[in-house]
């Protein structure tokens, strides 16, 4: 299961980074469209922020620090920069999961998420949800700011 949730991550941040890629003006990437209130860099900036905190640095040990504000505030980070952190993502995403087995996914996640007792199971599962839920207002935001 570990290699399945593993793969299901590098999938969909390999969607995140064609979504990115596609933007053909750059500054739309930082634009937000009736009731969006985060545009797409935004959304990209805190896929990176809290994966690296959640599965890096919490499960990894990586040494991460986020400011989450700052994923919400930041504006007008060149796209091929957003690409080359969703590409290291993927790294620190395969490389903290292989090495989990899938008796890990049963065990108490470190930190406190948003429940008490909540596995690393679980938080892996919220967090790839996560993942799809911001990668489909991006795709959204991406097609009402540049239709075809």
């Amino acid at each position: 299961m570990i290699t399945t949730i593993s793969d299901f991550f590098e999938r969909d941040i390999k969607k995140l980074i064609e979504e990115v890629k596609s933007f053909r003006n750059q500054d739309n990437l930082w634009k937000v469209q009736g009731d969006v209130k985060n545009s797409a860099g935004n959304l990209a900036l805190h896929i990176i922020g809290g994966t690296n905190h959640h599965i890096g640095a919490v499960l990894g040990k990586t040494g991460y620090m986020r400011d989450r504000d700052s994923e919400f505030s930041a504006k007008y980070i060149q796209k091929d920069v957003l690409i080359t952190e969703l590409e290291k993502l993927i790294l620190i995403v395969k490389s903290t999961l292989s090495a989990l087995n899938d008796d890990d996914l049963g065990k108490e996640h470190p930190r406190f998420f948003d429940k008490e007792g909540a596995t690393i199971g679980y938080v892996l599962t919220q967090l790839l949800l996560h993942l799809n839920y911001h990668l489909g207002e991006v795709n959204y935001l991406r097609r009402i700011l540049e239709p075809m």
